[in-house]
């Protein structure tokens, strides 16, 4: 099996060629003979007609002599044809009955480019030999003739020998040159792809802000390129996206190991006393957990990512759900002096992963509490409607009344390890995993999130889950 393509689309475009040239002279082979044929057929209808008007004219002058007339009409006639007769008429003649040999003795007179009496017989008996005909029906004097003007088909025959002998000796010599062409032209149509290739094979992990250029390209490749060029800015993105992740994360992990290293470092650096081993073990344990939750974290992602996490449905109320987490944020709350509210109009069932809208909501309202000042207050709101196609839909929205986002974060605020407020420390700020988190279960449930924030007028965060 041929697996160049070059060599597929030569052979593509000399078959099609080769078929289109023998159906091209096949049609011509046709239209010629049938035109050749009546070109013959219409000179022997004239020299017919012709005929018939020189012998009114000689019967008139020759007083009724027939022969005679028949004669000279004859000898005034140009001949063009292979015959001319004239023949006496009778019932038994027709210019659909052919002439047999015995009835030869009706001639009156004729001239032909053969004089062998074998042969003007022949070319009386019409069709035989492949000969047209001509037949001309006349009246006068009191009797009828017959007038024939006959030809034999070998000169037809021999001008479509030599339109078939340059059809066959032209056919090797097209296939030839369109085989040549078909190559040369499909060679030329997939050189912009070999440079593609060339291209493309420069391009690795290092400089993948590279882009294709093949000038000024065709339309389909144009379309290919421009197609190529989308996915390497889409591989870009993703490998920075990639290495700033790696980054963050090893950013975010050397911090609580550094911690964790130099406590330990220090308690063990001399004998101290029973409560200086529990403040570092205190100050270790904290830092351990930061980071189980880190590393939860980041696994979770990570699974999200690779489409290997299976949501463990089941039937809850979405409004004690949300009731719950607003009861678990309440001490943080209140140690910052902040209030939280939580309405909801009445039971809410809803099938879905109840752990994950729980941690969905947790984040939000940790991620509000975090971000507003005391004596600010934090809404968490559940509703219920159906969008524009009659379908049910629910909306958990929670609002706090801090500090907003400004518009240059608002685009990067869903990404991994992004922290809207720079100067906040670690302990106040988390990791900056939380929102991604949330946009990623909203997804899982088929829902969206949407921000609408303020700077200095606080931020709200709908999640909208169909029902």
């Amino acid at each position: 099996m041929i697996r160049s393509l070059r060599f597929r689309l030569t052979a593509l475009y000399l078959a099609f060629f080769s078929l289109l040239f023998i159906l091209f002279s096949v049609f011509l082979y046709g239209v010629l003979s049938n035109a050749l044929q009546a070109r013959l057929d219409e000179t022997l209808s004239a020299e017919a007609n012709t005929l018939a008007g020189l012998l009114l004219d000689e019967l008139e002058e020759m007083k009724g002599d027939v022969p005679a007339a028949a004669h000279e009409a004859v000898a005034n006639l140009r001949l063009h044809g292979g015959l001319v007769a004239v023949f006496a008429g009778s019932d038994a003649l027709s210019s659909t009955t052919p002439l047999a040999p015995h009835e030869f003795d009706r001639v009156l007179s004729y001239a032909s480019t053969n004089t062998s009496t074998k042969f003007v017989v022949a070319l009386t008996q019409k069709g035989k030999y492949g000969t047209h005909v001509a037949v001309h029906r006349l009246a006068a004097n009191g009797r009828s003739f017959l007038l024939l003007a006959a030809e034999s088909l070998d000169s037809v025959a021999a001008e479509l020998a030599l339109v078939r002998r340059a059809i066959f000796i032209s056919l090797p010599l097209m296939l030839a040159f369109a085989g040549l062409g078909g190559y040369v032209l499909s060679t030329r149509s997939l050189a912009p792809l070999a440079w593609m290739a060339s291209q493309a094979g420069k391009i690795t992990g290092s400089n993948l802000d590279s882009r294709l250029d093949i000038g000024n390209p065709a339309e389909e490749l144009a379309v290919l390129v421009a197609s190529f060029n989308e996915l390497l800015s889409r591989l870009d993105q993703s490998f920075d996206s990639m290495r700033r992740f790696v980054a963050d994360a090893s950013h975010e992990l050397r911090t609580p190991i550094a911690i964790i290293r130099g406590e330990a470092d220090v308690a063990l650096s001399q004998d101290r006393g029973t409560a200086e081993y529990q403040e570092s073990l205190a100050i270790i344990l904290d830092e351990s957990q930061r980071l189980s939750h880190l590393v939860d974290d980041l696994l979770n992602l990570a699974r999200a990512d690779a489409g290997h996490v299976k949501l463990r449905t089941h039937d809850f109320y979405l409004n004690d759900l949300l009731a719950d987490c607003c009861r678990s944020v309440q001490a943080l709350a209140a140690a910052r002096q902040i209030a939280v509210e939580c309405r909801a109009p009445g039971d809410i069932q809803f099938r879905g992963d109840e752990e994950l809208l729980r941690r969905l909501v947790m984040n939000l309202l940790d991620n509000a509490i975090r971000y507003t000042p005391p004596g600010g207050k934090v809404e968490a709101v559940l509703e219920t409607f159906s969008n524009v196609n009659q379908a049910p839909h629910v909306s958990i929205r929670i609002s706090d009344t801090g500090m907003g986002i400004v518009p240059e974060a608002v685009p990067h605020i869903f990404e991994r390890f992004f922290r809207a407020d720079k100067a906040r420390s670690r302990q106040d700020g988390g990791f900056g995993l939380g929102l991604a988190i949330v946009k990623w279960i909203a997804e899982s449930h088929n829902g969206v999130v949407d921000l609408n924030t303020k700077p200095g007028a606080g931020t709200a965060f709908t999640v909208t889950l169909p029902r």
